[in-house]
């Protein structure tokens, strides 16, 4: 053997034994004293949204709200205010209390049976589908957030890319105006979303359809959503067209009540210290809000007006000079789901009188010399309407 063998086997040796060293120093070492454990806090619950019944005031945007879940063809509720008055955590607190819906198993449109069927057979080349083989499930309704800084491909869907790139197959990816079907679609600070798609959402909106073309694909699925936005008047105006399209206008002010505003912050102090006791305290007025909701919408087929009702309608837009016929569609669809909302059965003009600003606020013509304020001048005319009812 030779010298640097020898000596090869020597080094190897000393390695293999500091090893052994190290590993039984590892063993024999005596674990270190624990530190004593600090008490666990309160553990907080995530994504859980404030109460809808526990929020103070704003009466008119929670009505708003509560309308559009009876009838979603009222056309969704713009709400416009000061910041920090709740505009956003009532919204979002909305999910809270609609009634869930039914949809086909898994499906990405939240399609009902009848719909599924009629978009999966449409297509080219479409197999025959067993009506009895679909499977259902119940679901909440959805509501989505259309975030400001959102592309067009994020909010009507486009190439899945992944799928393109692993099977070389071209499908489509769906986006925010899928989930949103039979759902909400909320865009806060509404004033400041972007030209095109205002655009986007003006046409889907009007048709209750989302067309896309990409890249050689041809997808139009059902997009029908009410739409919630919210913003402050001081931070831009909304485009007409935009404005037009929102059913109900509610303006938000900042409380002045010293106890409410007391109460607001007791609350909100209340539920980010234990969101779960807090929604616990507040679960019967939830579940008792919902049962009326639902009870109002399985009255709404119920609810009739009469001719004379229908013909002050009609005077009171004359009056206030609104332009085109949505003012008196969206008061009449208003009206029917105010009155079934009170258990009613018939439309009155008491009930049209209680949502006239909601619906007309937002279509007067603006005059810059006016110096009456657009609640103000509706009631004016709506007391009028009703003099002249009465002396006939």
């Amino acid at each position: 053997m030779t010298q640097t063998e020898t000596a090869a086997k020597k080094t190897a040796a000393k390695k293999t034994s500091a090893v052994k060293v190290k590993v039984d120093a590892k063993v024999t070492t005596a674990p270190a004293p624990k530190k004593a454990a600090k008490p666990a806090a309160k553990k907080k619950s995530s994504g859980l949204a404030f109460p809808f019944t526990a929020i103070v005031g704003q009466e008119e945007m929670k009505l708003s709200l509560i309308l559009n879940i009876i009838d979603p063809r009222i056309g969704g509720v713009l709400v416009m205010g000061h910041r920090g008055t709740g505009k956003s955590t009532t919204v979002r607190a909305l999910a809270e209390v609609l009634p869930l819906i039914e949809r086909v198993e898994g499906d990405t449109y939240n399609r009902t049976p009848e719909q599924y069927l009629e978009n999966e057979e449409g297509k080219k080349g479409a197999q025959a589908i067993d009506p009895a083989s679909i499977r259902t499930e119940q679901i909440p309704v959805p509501v989505v957030d259309l975030p400001l800084g959102a592309t067009e491909d994020r909010v009507c869907g486009t190439i899945d890319i992944e799928q393109a790139l692993t099977s070389g197959v071209k499908a489509f990816e769906p986006g925010l105006l899928a989930q949103a079907n039979r759902g909400f679609l909320y865009i806060d600070e509404v004033n400041l979303l972007d030209d095109h798609l205002v655009d986007v959402l003006l046409d889907v909106a009007a048709s209750g359809k989302n067309v896309v073309e990409r890249e050689g694909i041809s997808i139009r699925h059902p997009a029908r959503f009410v739409l919630v936005g919210s913003g402050n008047p001081e931070e831009g105006e909304l485009r007409p067209q935009l404005l037009d399209r929102f059913g109900l206008h509610a303006r938000i002010i900042t409380i002045l009540d010293i106890g409410k505003r007391v109460d607001i912050v007791k609350r909100r102090r209340e539920f980010d210290e234990d969101p779960d006791a807090f929604m616990k305290k507040y679960n019967r007025e939830q579940v008792k809000l919902q049962k009326k909701i639902q009870q109002a919408k399985d009255l709404l087929p119920e609810v009739t007006m009469t001719d004379a009702v229908l013909t002050d309608i009609a005077r009171l837009c004359m009056n206030l000079g609104i332009d085109g016929h949505r003012g008196e569609l969206t008061i009449t669809r208003t009206a029917y789901a105010h009155a079934a909302f009170r258990g009613e059965t018939v439309v009155t003009m008491k009930h049209v009188k209680e949502i006239a600003g909601l619906c007309l606020r937002h279509r007067l013509r603006k005059d810059p010399l006016e110096t009456l304020d657009a609640g103000e001048k509706i009631d004016r005319e709506l007391a009028k309407v009703l003099g002249e009812a009465e002396a006939v």
